[in-house]
């Protein structure tokens, strides 16, 4: 295969992608075509992985004894978080909307497989957490492809993983990366609701030193 030159059209489009990406709490309740979805997933097999040891797992959470469970893992931790703040910031962070467990139709619990014994340790011997990063990686890949499709993600991190781990039964040796929510977002944005909502603002530069 010859190396492929993308154009100015292909960089804008890509640019805009990736402006467009953001973590969506806010779903339509409207179903996610599977073929659609089945698309999208196949791009974790396009992702780098330290050793080719492809270490990600993903877990579809449909039923809704599942759902349910994870749904209450995060109002859990979510009242404990609240908790942690007081005064304006916590009066901020009793309105945000931090889940749409409640509405996406697609929900996702992705996994690392911290014992693989793909790609026989290479890269993971000094730095393990190298798995890890590859099944981020992969993540990354696809919530671009879902935008692109015109859907959207919500990773939710507000849970507590050990006993996410317990109620969809998972191996011990698998590591939590994230419970991602799936489908079409009530609106678009540019700009972070986090930022919108007052609670943070992007940093104006990317901070590099020079060593």
């Amino acid at each position: 295969m010859r190396d492929q030159t993308f154009n100015d059209d292909f960089r804008t489009q890509l640019d805009l992608l990736m402006r467009l990406r953001r973590d969506v709490r806010r779903f339509r309740t409207d179903p996610v075509d599977e073929a659609v979805l089945t698309r999208c997933l196949d791009t974790f097999r396009l992702a780098p992985s330290v050793g080719l040891s492809e270490p990600w797992r993903v877990v579809r959470v449909e039923s809704d004894a599942a759902r349910a469970a994870a749904l209450q893992n995060f109002e859990t931790a979510n009242a404990d978080a609240l908790a942690g703040y007081s005064g304006a910031r916590a009066e901020r962070y009793g309105r945000l909307k931090l889940t749409g467990m409640r509405e996406a139709p697609v929900q996702l619990a992705v996994y690392c497989d911290d014992g693989t014994e793909k790609g026989h340790g290479l890269g993971a011997a000094t730095m393990p957490e190298m798995r890890r990063y590859s099944v981020v990686t992969a993540v990354t890949l696809f919530w671009l492809a879902l935008r692109a499709e015109g859907l959207g993600l919500g990773w939710v991190s507000v849970l507590d993983p050990a006993l996410l781990n317990r109620d969809l039964n998972v191996p011990d040796d698998w590591a939590l990366i994230g419970y991602f929510c799936v489908g079409w977002p009530e609106r678009v944005s540019r700009t972070p609701e986090l930022e919108l909502k007052g609670w943070e603002e992007r940093m104006p530069d990317l901070p590099i030193e020079t060593r």
